[in-house]
């Protein structure tokens, strides 16, 4: 048996894999990532689209922190939106479709470019484990890999099965195998297991559409990016997405074919996503709807796939035909292959610690879908973070935690592991308690020094964070100290239907204004405009950021305030050798769910479902309010 020598290996090159050995690579771990097939690194498996609603919050934490999604993902973008725009700051998220192609090319270029990063491709079928800590990796082709951390990202590879009706492959992806063993390996040591299903829609030939039925959905102009980074982006294509609906002849084709659904016959056991359900649910959960709304997305610059968003099906191939046939534009549509829904393994995320190693075995790390998420996104976040803590943990050094109220990617951490999955977990802004200071626009500001301290953020972004932290706090002073009179803006005022000003007023009193934003002041004030053309770098971004920041002050310091009470929580250690069956006046539930999650905190205590306010307030009196 041929053998190597590394000090951490990553099992799986999707979303999670990949940020997981960067990570580790760029912190000085010789790293090894192993994958099945070379050619889908970073493979979109479903949409060929990153961020969205909450998703793009994560996408831009990454990229503060020194991860590479936000990069890959700008370098292959054909669409760029900022979605909620009509609403607060809070909940703007942004989406960029990208070429599939592309984005995989791109991953690769980066993976092959990074110091102290190999790849391997084979599969792993056994882990090396000596008092309960690993040392090592076995494979399919017979090589044993030596190291003192692994980090597993499989995906939706473990024992994966995929459903076209009534017809099962064992598979991953489709035209990609399962990969088998590890999960019974790790049944064996205790580790609790379940099963999830996701699902895709089919792909269509672009040259089979009728575009001329379909509302054309154009990219936003003023093109963003994802990455912090001044780096300028490679300039694709611009592609616009496309829309159409479902209609009751459409549903009435679905419905034939229900009894031959693997979600309804029985075929498949597993829990499916709530947020993202396949077309067959929809028609059976919202009956009462007569339509419902499908995207039509391209899959590249110099493809002629297109993907339709919103009609994930497990049909058998007749029927998910019939049903296409039946929607407007897609009357003569030919498919590149059906949708298909797929079951999966997971484990119980509950059996891990912040850090993501788990709680069985010493320096293991779980990342991604096998932790019961859905979504690039939440696994590439998980992903970075599994990554640097498994270089922390065999250099001996702190472990790396996001908190709640720090980041995105701290709230879905938390959830994980305190809370546990019954469905696959998809992120909403709706599930972060502190959003106004967790928007996309502030996420370098919140984590970029974290990237610094730790040693992931190289220098050049280090400088460029730093110009745009001094050149943010300059320009709010500016505003705060620059008058304008009565003569020189009341103009503009009544244009927009503003009250006039009747006396000189600062520049930050008027952007308090709702319908005045900086940039239109801007275009009015010549004092303001020749400030920020002197702003060198990231103009844009430290003009929106200041703005914001003026705006919502008064939210802003109230979320603080709320943050500074909750930490106080924090500050109350449990001790680890706690047997709660002793503290009998717990609750019962309460007692069980404590013993099996394990809290460091009375404040992680308080998040776990069953624990009541009672049983916190039992925990304060026993470990000191």
């Amino acid at each position: 048996m041929q053998e190597f020598n590394y000090d951490i290996v990553v099992i799986g090159a999707g979303h999670a894999g990949c940020e997981a050995a960067c990570a580790c690579a760029k912190l000085g771990s010789k790293t090894l990532l192993i994958t099945m097939n070379m050619n889908t690194i970073g493979q979109m498996s479903c949409n060929p689209a990153v961020g969205g609603i909450a998703k793009g919050q994560i996408v831009r934490e990454i990229d503060a922190l020194g991860g590479e999604m936000g990069k890959v993902t700008d370098n292959s973008s054909i669409q760029f939106r900022m979605l909620n725009k009509s609403k607060g700051p809070a909940v703007w998220s942004p989406r960029s479709q990208s070429d599939r192609k592309k984005f995989i090319e791109e991953w690769i270029e980066t993976l092959t470019h990074i110091d102290n990063l190999y790849l391997w491709q084979d599969t792993a079928t056994k882990l090396i484990i000596k008092d309960n800590k690993i040392c090592g990796v076995e494979t399919a082709l017979g090589v044993k890999v030596h190291c003192q951390a692994v980090v597993l990202t499989n995906g939706t590879f473990l024992n994966g099965l995929l459903h076209f009706g009534e017809v099962q492959i064992k598979g991953g992806r489709i035209a990609e195998p399962s990969s088998y063993f590890l999960t019974e390996q790790l049944k064996a040591l205790g580790f609790t297991t379940g099963r999830l299903k996701t699902g895709t829609p089919a792909r269509l030939d672009k040259r089979s559409i009728d575009f001329s039925k379909l509302v054309e959905q154009k990219g936003d102009e003023d093109r963003r990016k994802f990455s912090f980074s001044d780096i300028q982006q490679k300039s694709l294509k611009q592609m616009s997405c496309w829309i159409t609906y479902t209609n009751t002849q459409t549903h009435e084709e679905l419905r034939k074919g229900l009894s031959f659904s693997p979600l309804y016959n029985g075929q498949i056991k597993s829990i499916g996503p709530r947020y993202c359900p396949s077309i067959e649910t929809k028609i059976v959960t919202f009956a009462e709807k007569e339509a419902h709304q499908l995207f039509l997305e391209p899959e590249g610059v110099d493809s002629n796939e297109y993907y339709v968003n919103g009609f994930s099906s497990s049909l058998p191939l007749e029927y998910q035909m019939n049903a296409l046939h039946t929607i407007e534009g897609l009357e003569h549509c030919i498919l590149y292959r059906p949708g298909y829904a797929i079951e999966y393994d997971f484990f119980d995320p509950t059996q891990l610690y912040h850090t993501l190693e788990t709680k069985i075995v010493q320096n293991l790390f779980f990342a991604g879908q096998i932790n019961g998420t859905t979504g690039y996104e939440e696994a590439a976040g998980q992903g970075i973070i599994a990554g640097i803590n498994a270089h922390r943990k065999i250099n001996r050094q702190s472990e790396f935690v996001l908190k709640r109220e720090e980041s995105y990617i701290g709230v879905l951490i938390d959830d994980l592991v305190t809370k546990g999955v019954d469905e696959p977990y998809r992120m909403f802004t709706s599930r972060a308690e502190y959003r106004i200071l967790l928007r996309q626009d502030n996420a370098d500001l919140r984590l970029t020094p974290k990237g610094m301290e730790i040693g992931l953020v190289d220098s050049y972004r280090e400088q460029l964070f730093q110009y745009k932290q001094t050149a943010i706090k300059n320009l709010e002073d500016f505003l705060s100290n620059q008058t304008i009179k009565p003569n020189e803006i009341n103009v503009f005022l009544e244009s927009i239907q503003e009250s006039p000003i009747h006396q000189p007023s600062k520049l930050s009193d008027l952007i308090l204004r709702p319908n005045i934003n900086i940039f239109s002041l801007t275009a009015q004030i010549s004092a303001l405009q020749n400030y920020v053309d002197n702003i060198e770098r990231v103009q844009n971004e430290v003009m929106e950021e200041t703005e914001i920041n003026i705006k919502y002050k008064g939210y802003i310091e109230r979320e603080q305030i709320t943050i500074n009470k909750m930490h106080r929580l924090e500050n109350i250690k449990i001790p680890h050798n706690i047997e709660y069956s002793t503290i009998l006046s717990l609750s019962t539930e309460s007692r069980q769910k404590l013993d099996a999650i394990k809290p460091k905190t009375i404040l992680e205590a308080s998040r776990i479902p069953g624990v009541s306010p009672n049983d916190i307030n039992v925990l304060l009196v026993k470990f000191g309010r």
